[in-house]
Parts: C-alpha cells; structure tokens; sequence
C-alpha cells in the first residue's frame, strides 16, 4: 500500500559503567552513539522524512550535541560516502545517544521540525533533548493554554513543541524532579499516543511507554549496554538476543540514573489499545510487537482471506500481492486456496524520495509499480492488498494490471475492515471525507454483497471483499479489548479522540468546510 504513513520511529542507546560490551564499537564503550544510523536504517519504514539524533558526551564541553536535517537516515547520516559518514561519527561520537525518523501529520517538511529536539540550559538537568513517537490528540488544546500566557510563543505548528515546553515546565524554577515525577505529570496532562526517548546533560536517560500503548516501543538490556528502538527488528539485528528483548509496559519507563538502569511504573494503564495497523502494515514483518509476532498476524490474516473466498478457482487463477506489506497474506491466502502465489507486480525499491515523485499520488502509483504482463496476461488475479484507505493507489493498480499487465479480470481481497473513521494517534488519515468506504457505507453499517459490489465498480475490480471485524483480533491473538480499533468502530480509547471524532462528524454536516477537526 502506497498512499498511508506513520508519524515516527525512536531509538536509545546507552552504554553503562562496566566491561566493555561484545556489540561496543572498536573505540569503545565513547563510542556507542555510531550504533543510532544503524538503529533507525531498522525503523526507517516509520518514517523517510527527516532523521537525527542527540547524543552525550560526559568529558566534551558541549555535553549533549543534537544532529539532524530533512532526508533518509542513508542521506542524513551520508551513509554512502564512507569517509564522510565516518567523519560524521567521529565528531558526534558518545556514550549513549537517542535518534529519530520523521514523517509528519503535524507541522512541516523542514529541518526544523526534525527530531530530536534540543533545549539548551546553564543548569545540566534542563538542558536536554528528545524525541518523540504519536500523536497528541489534545494537541490545540494544550497549544491554546501555552499561548494564553501574553509572554509565549511557540514557533512551530507541531506537538512536539508543544511536549518540549511542557518537559521544560517541569523542570522550571529551583525544583529537581525526578525523571519519574515529570513522565507521570506528562500522562496527566496527555492525550493520545506518545513514546518518547529523553537525554539530559547529566547523563540520564528515560525510555517511556503512554499508558494505553498505542505505539509500540522494545528495549534490550546486557550486562553494560542498553538500547531501545520503536521495534524489536532493530534491536535484533543489532546483535541482542531474542531473550534480551522486551516491550516497554504501558505506563513504564526505562530509566537511567547514575550508571543504573531500572524499569519503572509511572502511571496507572487504564486498558490497552495496541494499533492494530502496527501488526497488519506499519511494523517490519520481522518484528514482534507485544509479544506478537508481525509475520504471523500476517500469515493468520490471509488464511482468514481464504476461509471467506467465494470466487470460483481455476487453472487461470493467480494470487498477486500488491508488494511489499502484503506478501505475507498473500502467500498464506494462496497456500490455503493450493493457487499460485506470483510477483505479478514489481515495486521500484530504488526511487526513493526525488523530485519527480511530485505530489500526485496516481503519478506516484504509476512509478513505483510495474506490472508483469507474462504473469498476468489472460489471469484470472485475486489481487491481496493489506487495506484501502483513499483507493487512489488502488484504481491505478487496478487500470494497470489491465491495461499494461494484459490480466482478464481482477479480484481484489484486502486483509482488513473498511476504514471509516480517522486517526487522531499519528496515523495520515485524519479526515472522513479522504476515506473510500465512507463514500459507500456508514458506521455500524453491515458490510453487504451489494456494497462490496458497488466499491469493486468504483475501483474497476470484477470483485472486492474486506476481511471481517473479528478476524483482526483473532489473527493478532489479543483480545479485541486490547487492540485500537478507532478507525473500523468509531470507538476512540481516549476522551480528545472522541472530541475530534465528534467535531469532524460536525464538520462533515457542514457543507464546504475544509481542514480536518485537529486543526480546529
């Protein structure tokens, strides 16, 4: 799927006083900050717009020293040009150090606005940096009660800025609060979805979880190094082993103080809401997620696809994933059925982020798949595609199978419900009237022959069917009470979610309103 993006991704490292650790670069336990690019390459399908990351320097003047810009981690960090990048560490070199990707459904494509974020201060505990994961869904909220005070401004429109000068607020004044006091402050006064990995200039360090878990967040700790990313792929590839490897609890944090880690409770988690779109799209296949394994959920989503298949299979009958989120259902749907499961459409892994990719996501569509008419040409393609949100990539899918790839008729079977309400947790899709199935059924509707029907018309598919309700959960293997469902049932895990929800139904009744209920 093309045309949906998550916020952000988070990464910590930290090497603590001790023995050198086996996965310590060659210079050493200084040196562990060279490990941030490496950590956000594993996360950077979270966010491909801007990257960077702060790190801490106990014996350097300028003790922590924030590195960023807009691009790729492998552009950033000039990954490809080995002196360069090498240089690069060299200057930014650390005992521990926290990184960031960036894709934004709040504030700007600028340098600005990439992560982490840096507050300088004369006094070594309110100088520090972060960066942050979500979406606060109070965000205007908070942004007004800032800027009531005549002597404020804030000079971005993010929510980031938002959190910085809420962390800086605690830390105002002659108090000295504990690293736990101001995250359970910060739960109190937040709503929605929000990781964030914190660095002071006094070498402390705090991984925190909200406390429904929206998004996921993993940390492994060995003898004397600690990392952290947004997904347990990172920390694996990085060289921890699989028993090393935890979630971070909701509500908890990872903090460390004075050379010693500990996990603790900072507030009470009323529920869980885990997104479920981190299983069924946004988390690598590779990564485990609450205990969940991504593959898994992926390989269950598309058995459940072949218990509901109706079409009549022949011996012209293929399985097509539309690559890369999809495969994995695909095959599994396939396998199920005993149809071939082929790579009838090539996804362009080279274009990356240029500027004849423009702003037209049809033109985006067209570039980035290439269909293969010796595959498809006189099939009969069930094309698996993980969810349709707006249908613009879809259609061009669609058209291009038939028009390019020769195929005879096209089936299309998503491994997902329709998507009929927003995401107000960092998720691009924040309005109603951007959706596809809104168009064609309301909340609460039943899901219809009929209206699956007039869908597979509006897309130009022979046919379309969504997975039911209930086999998210079941696929994912967590009660459903556990999972976010917001955008499938309208039911929203916090009360600012519920608000927007309410103000853009509101929205949607007035004729000619534009801009999406965050921004109101």
């Amino acid at each position: 799927m093309a045309d949906l993006y998550h916020e952000c991704g988070i990464a910590a490292i930290y090497h603590l006083p001790g023995e050198p650790h086996r996965l310590a670069p060659k210079g050493g336990p200084s040196q562990v900050s060279r490990h941030i690019p490496r950590l956000l390459l594993d996360i950077q399908n979270r966010g491909q717009l801007a990257a960077g990351m702060t790190v801490y320097r106990p014996t350097h003047p300028q003790l922590l020293e924030t590195y960023k810009d807009v691009g790729t981690v492998t552009e950033v960090f000039q990954l490809n040009h080995q002196t360069d990048a090498t240089a690069l560490m060299d200057r930014y070199a650390g005992v521990a150090a926290i990184g960031h990707v960036r894709y934004a459904t709040c504030g700007g494509d600028d340098r600005g606005n990439a992560q982490p974020f840096e507050r300088h201060h004369i006094e070594k505990h309110k100088w520090f940096a972060f960066g942050f994961n979500g979406q606060l869904a109070n965000y205007q909220e908070l942004r007004q009660e800032i800027l009531s005070q005549p002597n404020f401004h804030l000079a971005r429109d993010t929510d980031t800025e938002v959190l910085l000068h809420l962390i800086s607020q605690q830390l105002s004044g002659d108090r000295l609060p504990r690293l736990i006091d101001v995250l359970s402050v910060l739960s109190q006064r937040l709503d929605g979805a929000w990781n964030i990995v914190f660095l002071n200039a006094q070498g402390e360090m705090a991984v925190a979880r909200d406390p429904l878990g929206i998004r996921p967040l993993c940390y492994a700790f060995d003898g004397s190094l600690f990392a952290a990313a947004s997904e347990s792929v990172a920390l694996a590839n990085l060289g921890f082993r699989q028993e090393h490897i935890r979630n971070v609890p909701p509500g908890h944090a990872v903090l460390i103080q004075n050379g010693q880690l500990e996990l603790v409770e900072f507030a009470t988690s009323p529920r869980r809401a885990h997104c479920f779109f981190e299983w069924i799209y946004f988390a690598n296949v590779a990564s485990t997620l609450d205990e969940r394994s991504v593959y898994l959920t992926r390989k269950r989503l598309g058995e459940e696809l072949a218990r509901q298949e109706t079409l009549t299979i022949d011996e012209n009958t293929i399985v097509v994933p539309v690559p890369d989120t999809a495969k994995a259902a695909a095959d599994s749907m396939a396998f199920t059925l005993k149809v071939p499961s082929v790579e009838g459409l090539m996804r362009n892994r080279y274009m990356g982020r240029t500027f004849i990719e423009g702003t037209n996501r049809e033109d985006k569509a067209r570039m980035k798949y290439t269909p293969l008419p010796e595959v498809l040409a006189g099939k009969r393609v069930i094309l698996v595609e993980d969810t349709i949100v707006r249908s613009t990539t879809m259609k061009v899918l669609i058209s291009q199978l038939k028009d390019r790839g020769q195929a005879k008729e096209v089936h299309v079977r998503v491994a997902c419900p329709p998507i009929l309400s927003p995401c107000f947790y960092g998720i691009d899709m924040t309005t109603i009237n951007q959706l596809f199935a809104p168009k064609f059924m309301n909340l609460g509707d039943p899901l219809t022959p009929e209206v699956e029907a007039r869908m597979a018309d509006a897309i130009g598919a022979e046919s379309l069917r969504y997975l039911s309700f209930e086999s998210i959960a079941r696929s994912i293997d967590l009660p459903s009470t556990s999972i976010c469902q917001a955008c499938l049932d309208g039911k929203y895990p916090t009360s600012a979610g519920k608000q927007l929800y309410q103000l853009e139904l509101d929205r949607m009744h007035i004729a000619g309103v534009q801009g999406r209920a965050f921004d109101r």
